[in-house]
């Protein structure tokens, strides 16, 4: 059995990729939307990736492993969302990550999901989704935490999810918060002079760019945008990289933001050469993946979505961390986990 490891709704592999460095093997994932396959096969050459809708994905199809992990689609749940929760046909994702883990029964499980699900409106939701993970066997850990706090470059809170087997009398603690906070220094400043435009219509580079992923969107600002400040200093932590590259963040190159008027801002007069948005590369750094790690796609909007939804590498290796360090004495040998396996 080893320290396999099953992915659902893996994305572009950023709770994979931090796994992957704390020692587990991810040896299957599920991927649904076809424009993050290339990227996610890549990326892991070595893990099977399933490319069914996961609802049709019967769970005597996916392997033994000792952990679930992932992130069901946070669409449903995001404040920027309509706000349906549970009732949304992709929340309701939540449910099949339930049914597999309930059928799979592994040591651990770790789901993660945006901060929107703590909203008063969706409480019976969320109550009810912490009662079916302790219901299917597993004690809960439950936190809202601020990816900064675990070496991470940018303000991202998310809500994260942990359970162990309740048969193994554990329960997961959160780690401790770095004393450090990284900022947008520690991250991009060795970029800042080598980025590129896209091409028209927002295509790739290609190979045209130096560094793998360094060219950012190109195109005018909404309304929306210009409504708030979108600039961090560069001493400053990012601000949260979001699925839509048209709402990445302005590179700290650029001074603040004007204040208007309520809801209106806008660029410094005599500085609008200095305000771009962030590159993929950058927001990819800011979401700590290391730089090997390639992003596959022909127009930048993919880009965007892939690296944004993605949890960043570094929270989701501190994570795996701990589990990695209370389980251990779980299975020191092979034949000991497979034992503690065969009982269920």
């Amino acid at each position: 059995m080893g320290k396999k490891v099953v992915s659902l709704f893996s994305g572009a592999g950023g709770l994979d990729k931090g796994f992957e460095q704390a020692g587990f093997d991810i040896i299957w994932a599920n991927e649904y939307d076809p424009s993050i396959w290339e990227t996610f096969e890549y990326n892991f050459p070595n893990t099977h990736l399933d490319k069914r809708n996961i609802r049709n994905v019967p769970s005597f199809d996916i392997p033994d492993c000792i952990g679930i992990i992932g992130g069901p689609p946070c669409q449903s749940w995001s404040e920027a969302g309509a706000l349906r929760g549970i009732n949304d046909e992709r929340g309701k994702l939540f449910y099949e990550f339930i049914r597999i883990l309930r059928d799979k029964k592994p040591l651990f499980f770790l789901a993660e999901n945006v901060e929107g699900m703590l909203a008063q409106r969706h409480f019976d939701a969320l109550f009810n989704i912490k009662k079916l993970f302790k219901e299917s066997g597993y004690n809960l850990s439950f936190r809202l935490i601020n990816a900064n706090n675990y070496n991470v470059p940018q303000d991202r809170k998310r809500v994260i999810f942990v359970g162990y087997r309740s048969d193994l009398n554990l329960t997961f603690k959160f780690p401790e918060m770095q004393n450090y906070k990284p900022v947008l220094k520690d991250a991009i400043w060795d970029l800042q002079n080598s980025a590129i435009p896209a091409k028209e219509k927002n295509y790739t580079n290609g190979n045209k760019c130096k560094i793998p992923n360094h060219e950012y969107m190109i195109g005018g600002f909404s309304t929306i945008f210009m409504s708030r400040n979108r600039v961090r200093a560069w001493d400053e932590p990012s601000f949260t990289i979001q699925a839509g590259g048209r709402h990445a963040p302005i590179h700290p190159q650029a001074p603040k933001m004007n204040f208007i008027e309520q809801n209106k801002r806008e660029f410094v007069k005599g500085q609008e050469h200095l305000y771009r948005r962030l590159s993929l590369r950058e927001c990819a750094r800011i979401q700590t993946f290391p730089d090997n790690f390639i992003f596959k796609y022909s127009n930048l909007v993919n880009g965007y979505k892939m690296v944004g939804n993605a949890v960043p590498v570094n929270m989701a290796y501190l994570l795996a961390s701990e589990i990695m360090k209370d389980l251990k004495p779980k299975f020191h040998n092979l034949k000991q986990e497979e034992k503690i396996l065969v009982n269920h």
